[in-house]
């Protein structure tokens, strides 16, 4: 048993850490991360961390200055987010996240004019401006149980844990680290850290897989993605700080009740499985883009976008900003495989038109040829909180495009005969405001058709 967790720490953990050091992550000892939570194994956020962060990220705009929030503002944001009333994992989770993506609304008098002002967590646009720590053997204690659960890496962003990583041995299959990260979401391990969690992964040094809060076995996917060998030496070729060494090799010959003094350090080794995904998923704008942008609630059930589907989405937002000389933006075409997600795809690419700050009030038109597809199209959208209206001709189609045209600022001149009558069925759809606090902007582009966009074809 020794054996096999020094080979887990020496050959996956402390590699793992490595890298994430490398991509920006400030190491916290186990010591380092119990003190930041105020010596309480219970507590899973890093309070202090936290409070320097929102009072760094948070300014109120108010007629024409800006000034920070009180202290007792923050304090009441921390309590909001430390106190989230557990329901359940998933429902937890789901209140959690609209924090984290919405902010909180919260009464501040400025010159004596009392208003509400939202405070955010997380800056989603700025990566740079957000903190990020990393911590091993982050000990959480059991619901209504003295005994604590330690998983092996805890990514935190702005004290907030955002990812945990359970690292094995090359000799033990990546399911049981899967296994195990699942068995720790049940209500009497630790849930509460999983309440606050984006993403999970369960690595060796040559599987790894990733998923999030609340995910089955069989969903936790591979990652695929073409990264350079180059791209990845830098964080294999710097070695660590002295002091984030001595803490790492502390635990990993603790258990063997043993200490080396000089032990080998692999600096300059071959890239690994292990070392692509954590770069792939773990730096810190991938780390957030893929919890903000490709993450939904899909009646209830948390799901994280698959590898084709980010590309997809990305390679259609990259499309559609292109325009040619009279203004008119490029069309194209998305392959799918039956199985490959398509109805997910199209809600986190609605999602995404919506986030996208150089789209302004994106129009979405879904045409389905299948009445299955059609029914399943239109509860996916529901589920994930967008109300779609359902065309039942061409030329409904275009009233419904013209009244939010209308609605938004001046009308938009529409012909019927420009929209064909639809095979089956047709949605017309726009992000909703509650769900993802889009701000409805006036529409700039009302004296022309919006072009039908979609990416470069591409085979997932």
């Amino acid at each position: 048993m020794d054996s096999f967790r020094f080979d887990e720490k020496y050959l996956s953990q402390i590699p793992a850490l490595q890298v994430l050091v490398n991509l920006g992550y400030q190491y916290l000892t186990p010591a380092e991360a119990l003190a930041a939570r105020g010596g309480k194994a219970g507590n899973v956020l890093l309070e202090e961390i936290l409070r320097e962060q929102l009072k760094k990220l948070n300014r109120i705009q108010h007629k024409g200055g800006s000034y920070l929030f009180s202290e007792e503002n923050i304090q009441s944001a921390i309590q909001r987010l430390k106190n989230v009333k557990y329901d359940g994992l998933l429902k937890t989770n789901e209140a959690v996240y609209d924090l984290l993506t919405l902010g909180v609304a919260l009464e501040q008098s400025i010159e004596g004019d009392l208003k509400s002002f939202t405070l955010n967590y997380v800056d989603w646009r700025n990566p740079a401006h957000n903190i990020y720590h990393v911590a091993a053997e982050f000990a959480v204690e059991r619901t209504r149980n003295v005994e604590t659960c330690r998983p092996d890496v805890v990514l935190f962003v702005n004290g907030i844990p955002f990812a945990v990583i359970e690292c094995k041995s090359p000799k033990v299959e990546v399911a049981q680290a899967i296994s195990q990260t699942i068995r720790n979401q049940r209500d009497e391990y630790i849930p509460r850290l999983f309440t606050y969690v984006q993403t999970v992964m369960a690595v060796n040094k040559n599987e790894a897989r990733y998923a999030t809060t609340g995910t089955p076995a069989k969903f936790w996917s591979k990652w695929k993605e073409d990264l350079a060998d180059a791209e990845l030496a830098p964080l294999l070729e710097r070695p660590l700080p002295e002091s984030v060494k001595a803490s790492l090799f502390d635990l990993a010959f603790a258990e063997l009740g043993v200490r080396e003094e000089i032990a080998p350090y692999l600096v300059g080794r071959q890239v690994t499985e292990q070392d692509r995904t954590l770069y792939a998923l773990c730096r810190p704008e991938r780390l957030l883009e893929m919890a903000w942008a490709f993450t939904v609630f899909d009646g209830g059930v948390r799901k994280i976008a698959r590898y084709q589907q980010v590309f997809a989405i990305r390679e259609v937002l990259a499309r559609v900003k292109q325009t040619d000389d009279s203004g008119k933006r490029r069309g194209g075409i998305v392959w799918h495989t039956q199985g490959s997600g398509k109805s997910l795809t199209m809600v986190m690419l609605a999602r995404a038109l919506a986030l996208e700050p150089s789209i302004r009030n994106p129009r979405i038109v879904l045409v389905t040829d299948r009445v299955d597809l059609d029914k399943q199209l239109g509860n996916t959208f529901a589920a994930c909180g967008l109300s779609p209206d359902r065309a039942e001709s061409g030329r409904h189609l275009v009233e419904l495009v013209s009244d939010w045209c209308t609605s938004s600022t001046r009308r938009w001149p529409t012909r019927s005969s420009a929209m064909p009558r639809p095979t089956s069925s047709c949605w017309w759809t726009r992000p909703s405001a509650p769900s993802w606090a889009v701000t409805r902007r006036a529409c700039g582009r009302c004296s022309r058709m919006p072009a039908t966009s979609a990416s470069p074809a591409r085979r997932s």
